[in-house]
Protein backbone atom coordinates (compact mmCIF):
# COMPACT_ATOMS: atom_id res chain seq x y z
CA UNK A 1 0.00 0.00 0.00
CA UNK A 2 1.31 3.45 -0.84
CA UNK A 3 2.00 5.98 1.89
CA UNK A 4 0.28 8.77 -0.01
CA UNK A 5 -2.98 8.61 -1.93
CA UNK A 6 -4.84 5.50 -2.91
CA UNK A 7 -4.45 2.90 -5.60
CA UNK A 8 -6.95 3.06 -8.45
CA UNK A 9 -8.86 -0.11 -9.32
CA UNK A 10 -7.87 -1.55 -12.66
CA UNK A 11 -10.71 -2.08 -15.09
CA UNK A 12 -10.69 -5.52 -16.65
CA UNK A 13 -12.16 -6.23 -20.06
CA UNK A 14 -15.30 -8.32 -20.32
CA UNK A 15 -15.19 -11.98 -21.19
CA UNK A 16 -14.76 -12.82 -24.91
CA UNK A 17 -18.21 -14.33 -25.51
CA UNK A 18 -20.61 -12.14 -23.50
CA UNK A 19 -18.54 -9.05 -22.72
CA UNK A 20 -19.46 -9.31 -19.02
CA UNK A 21 -16.94 -8.22 -16.37
CA UNK A 22 -18.31 -10.53 -13.67
CA UNK A 23 -17.88 -13.51 -15.98
CA UNK A 24 -14.33 -12.38 -16.82
CA UNK A 25 -13.44 -12.13 -13.11
CA UNK A 26 -14.96 -15.56 -12.50
CA UNK A 27 -12.92 -17.06 -15.37
CA UNK A 28 -9.75 -15.44 -14.03
CA UNK A 29 -10.41 -16.90 -10.58
CA UNK A 30 -11.27 -20.30 -12.04
CA UNK A 31 -7.95 -20.33 -13.93
CA UNK A 32 -5.11 -22.42 -12.51
CA UNK A 33 -1.43 -22.20 -13.53
CA UNK A 34 -2.15 -19.46 -16.09
CA UNK A 35 -4.26 -21.73 -18.30
CA UNK A 36 -6.91 -19.21 -19.24
CA UNK A 37 -8.14 -20.94 -22.39
CA UNK A 38 -8.83 -24.07 -20.35
CA UNK A 39 -10.72 -22.04 -17.74
CA UNK A 40 -12.77 -20.36 -20.49
CA UNK A 41 -13.60 -23.74 -22.03
CA UNK A 42 -14.79 -25.10 -18.66
CA UNK A 43 -16.86 -21.94 -18.04
CA UNK A 44 -18.55 -21.88 -21.45
CA UNK A 45 -19.16 -25.66 -21.45
CA UNK A 46 -20.84 -25.22 -18.06
CA UNK A 47 -22.95 -22.43 -19.58
CA UNK A 48 -24.07 -24.86 -22.32
CA UNK A 49 -25.15 -27.34 -19.63
CA UNK A 50 -26.98 -24.56 -17.71
CA UNK A 51 -28.81 -23.46 -20.88
CA UNK A 52 -29.80 -27.05 -21.61
CA UNK A 53 -31.04 -27.80 -18.06
CA UNK A 54 -32.75 -24.49 -17.24
CA UNK A 55 -34.00 -23.46 -20.67
CA UNK A 56 -33.03 -19.84 -19.86
CA UNK A 57 -30.21 -17.56 -20.90
CA UNK A 58 -27.14 -18.92 -19.04
CA UNK A 59 -25.73 -15.43 -18.36
CA UNK A 60 -28.97 -14.40 -16.61
CA UNK A 61 -28.88 -17.60 -14.51
CA UNK A 62 -25.21 -16.99 -13.66
CA UNK A 63 -25.82 -13.36 -12.63
CA UNK A 64 -28.83 -14.42 -10.53
CA UNK A 65 -26.64 -17.04 -8.83
CA UNK A 66 -23.94 -14.44 -8.11
CA UNK A 67 -26.53 -12.04 -6.63
CA UNK A 68 -27.87 -14.81 -4.39
CA UNK A 69 -24.39 -15.68 -3.11
CA UNK A 70 -23.25 -12.09 -2.37
CA UNK A 71 -23.24 -11.39 1.39
CA UNK A 72 -24.72 -8.24 2.89
CA UNK A 73 -22.96 -8.44 6.27
CA UNK A 74 -19.81 -10.03 7.61
CA UNK A 75 -17.98 -10.06 10.93
CA UNK A 76 -14.56 -8.47 11.31
CA UNK A 77 -12.37 -8.80 14.39
CA UNK A 78 -11.94 -5.61 16.42
CA UNK A 79 -9.64 -5.41 19.41
CA UNK A 80 -11.03 -3.30 22.27
CA UNK A 81 -9.31 -3.13 25.66
CA UNK A 82 -7.56 -6.47 25.46
CA UNK A 83 -10.58 -8.36 24.15
CA UNK A 84 -11.26 -9.20 20.51
CA UNK A 85 -14.86 -8.82 19.37
CA UNK A 86 -16.42 -10.06 16.17
CA UNK A 87 -18.07 -6.86 14.93
CA UNK A 88 -20.72 -7.12 12.18
CA UNK A 89 -20.07 -4.76 9.27
CA UNK A 90 -21.58 -4.10 5.86
CA UNK A 91 -19.66 -5.46 2.90
CA UNK A 92 -18.50 -3.19 0.06
CA UNK A 93 -19.69 -3.97 -3.47
CA UNK A 94 -16.20 -5.00 -4.61
CA UNK A 95 -15.75 -7.35 -1.65
CA UNK A 96 -19.25 -8.80 -2.12
CA UNK A 97 -18.32 -9.89 -5.61
CA UNK A 98 -14.92 -11.22 -4.54
CA UNK A 99 -16.43 -13.25 -1.70
CA UNK A 100 -19.20 -14.62 -3.93
CA UNK A 101 -16.69 -15.79 -6.55
CA UNK A 102 -14.37 -17.28 -3.92
CA UNK A 103 -17.19 -19.10 -2.12
CA UNK A 104 -18.59 -20.51 -5.36
CA UNK A 105 -15.18 -21.80 -6.45
CA UNK A 106 -14.38 -23.44 -3.10
CA UNK A 107 -17.81 -25.09 -3.12
CA UNK A 108 -17.36 -26.28 -6.71
CA UNK A 109 -13.90 -27.69 -6.05
CA UNK A 110 -15.15 -29.53 -2.96
CA UNK A 111 -18.24 -30.91 -4.70
CA UNK A 112 -18.58 -34.52 -5.79
CA UNK A 113 -19.05 -34.82 -9.52
CA UNK A 114 -17.66 -36.09 -12.76
CA UNK A 115 -16.02 -33.08 -14.31
CA UNK A 116 -15.37 -29.46 -13.41
CA UNK A 117 -17.83 -28.14 -16.00
CA UNK A 118 -20.63 -30.34 -14.60
CA UNK A 119 -19.86 -29.27 -11.02
CA UNK A 120 -19.81 -25.60 -12.08
CA UNK A 121 -23.11 -25.93 -13.96
CA UNK A 122 -24.75 -27.68 -10.99
CA UNK A 123 -23.56 -25.00 -8.54
CA UNK A 124 -24.73 -22.17 -10.81
CA UNK A 125 -28.17 -23.79 -11.08
CA UNK A 126 -28.35 -24.47 -7.33
CA UNK A 127 -27.24 -20.96 -6.39
CA UNK A 128 -29.68 -19.33 -8.79
CA UNK A 129 -32.50 -21.26 -7.09
CA UNK A 130 -31.32 -20.29 -3.59
CA UNK A 131 -29.76 -23.55 -2.47
CA UNK A 132 -26.30 -25.09 -2.59
CA UNK A 133 -23.05 -24.89 -0.68
CA UNK A 134 -22.19 -21.29 -1.48
CA UNK A 135 -25.67 -20.12 -0.39
CA UNK A 136 -25.16 -22.01 2.88
CA UNK A 137 -21.86 -20.21 3.34
CA UNK A 138 -23.58 -16.84 2.90
CA UNK A 139 -26.33 -17.83 5.35
CA UNK A 140 -23.72 -18.88 7.93
CA UNK A 141 -21.96 -15.52 7.55
CA UNK A 142 -25.26 -13.67 8.03
CA UNK A 143 -26.13 -15.79 11.08
CA UNK A 144 -22.75 -15.01 12.66
CA UNK A 145 -23.23 -11.28 12.00
CA UNK A 146 -26.72 -11.45 13.48
CA UNK A 147 -25.47 -13.30 16.56
CA UNK A 148 -22.84 -10.60 17.17
CA UNK A 149 -25.23 -7.67 16.72
CA UNK A 150 -24.52 -6.63 20.32
CA UNK A 151 -20.99 -5.57 19.30
CA UNK A 152 -22.17 -3.40 16.40
CA UNK A 153 -21.37 -0.22 18.38
CA UNK A 154 -17.64 -1.08 18.11
CA UNK A 155 -17.75 -0.33 14.39
CA UNK A 156 -15.13 2.09 13.09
Amino acid sequence: MPRKGSVNKRKIAGDPKYGNQTAAKFINSLMLDGKKSKAEKIFYDAFDIVAEKSGKDPMEVFLAAMENVKPGLEVRPRRVGGATYQVPMEVSAFRKQSLAIRWMLTTIRGRDGKSMKEKLAAEILDSSEGRGGSIKRREDTHKMADANRAFAHYRW
